[in-house]
This record gives structure tokens, sequence and C-alpha cells, in this order.
């Protein structure tokens, strides 16, 4: 048995708020669409979601995770650790030393929601997320 899924990620207190719906595919506008109903405590709602794809066997008792997509960010900004340092404000020390530290080249800020500001990997996208 194969079945998919879409993890939606909204801004939490010390870690992301996640909640995991099925859908049919891996179909983009879909997620866009489950996105919108979505609220997290302090109405928080979501920066971005990820598709997976799970497989149980008939032996097994529970599935394992065999795909997973890049994250897709619902709206953003995204910034190099250059532009960063160009922007030369002192509330940035600590995102450079992270970005530094933990070799991110990019991040993406987002303010649909509260604001987040997360590591931007290759295999991420930027969506538009108009409201």
């Amino acid at each position: 048995m194969i079945k998919h899924f879409v993890i939606f990620f909204s801004p939490g207190t010390l870690f992301a708020e996640q909640t995991q719906k099925s859908i049919d595919s891996w179909n983009m506008n879909e997620a866009i669409k489950m996105a919108r109903n979505i609220k997290e405590r302090y109405e928080a709602t979501p920066y971005g979601f990820c598709f997976t794809t799970r497989e149980r066997k008939d032996d097994e008792l529970d599935s394992k995770e065999i795909k997973r997509s890049g994250m897709y960010f619902l709206g953003g900004k995204v910034l190099t650790l250059q532009d960063i340092k160009i922007r030369n404000d002192p509330k940035d020390n600590i995102l450079i030393s992270n970005m530094e530290c933990n070799h991110w080249n990019k991040i993406v800020e987002n303010c649909n929601s509260w604001k987040v500001t997360q590591p931007f990997h290759n295999e991420d996208k930027v969506i538009d997320f108009s409201v």
C-alpha cells in the first residue's frame, strides 16, 4: 500500500507546529487550498509544506516514508548570507552566526503568519500565496 501526505508547518513556540493530511497526489495547488484552512495555536497559519509518500507491505505493521519533497514556502523572500550582512541590522547577528555555523547559503523570511526564518535548500521553492 502506498499513500501520499502533505505536512504543513506553522510557527510554533520552540518548534514548528505540524499538521499532516492525506492527499491523492503531490498536487501543489490542492495543498495550497488545504493550507488556507489550517490554524494552529495562537492563530498561526502555515508558512510552508512538504509532501511525503509512505509505503507499507502486507507483512508490515506500520508504513515507512519512501519519498519526501523539498519545502514549498507559502510566500516569502529568499536572502543570501551576503544580503543579510549588507542590510547591516544588529538584530541579524544571531541569524548571521547561525547561517555561518550551519553552512546555510540562503534563508527564506516568511511573514504570512508570524515571522519565520528558515534555511532555504536547493530543492525548496517559494510559491505565490496571495490572499
